[in-house]
């Protein structure tokens, strides 16, 4: 096996489609062991959409050399009400990454 499956979750805001399925957003990243770049990732919004958009924007970064960048291009990139959602399920992400490191 050449890569491994991190999730990270965190807290959806009120009012948006999704938190009437669930609270909270999971983030679930595909990483390849040797070089930590993301092959791979899915998210729990309510559109397949935006689901798609987010796998884009994570999509080739190396989480050897951190979240900076990745947060910045979601940042850039998201302007739905998700954002914080989705940094912060980066982030849990990343603290699973490097527990496994």
């Amino acid at each position: 096996m050449k890569t491994v499956f991190v999730a990270g979750h965190s807290k959806l805001p009120s009012g948006m489609a999704a938190n009437h399925i669930s609270e909270s957003l999971t983030l679930t990243l595909e990483v390849d062991k040797k070089y930590g770049v993301i092959v791979d990732a899915s998210c729990t919004l309510a559109t397949e959409h935006g689901r798609k958009f987010v796998k884009s924007l994570l999509k080739g970064y190396s989480l050897k050399d951190g979240t900076e960048e990745p947060i910045a291009r979601l940042k850039e990139g998201y302007l739905g009400k998700a954002g914080n959602a989705l940094e912060a399920a980066l982030k849990d992400s990343y603290k699973q990454y490097q527990l496994y490191q």
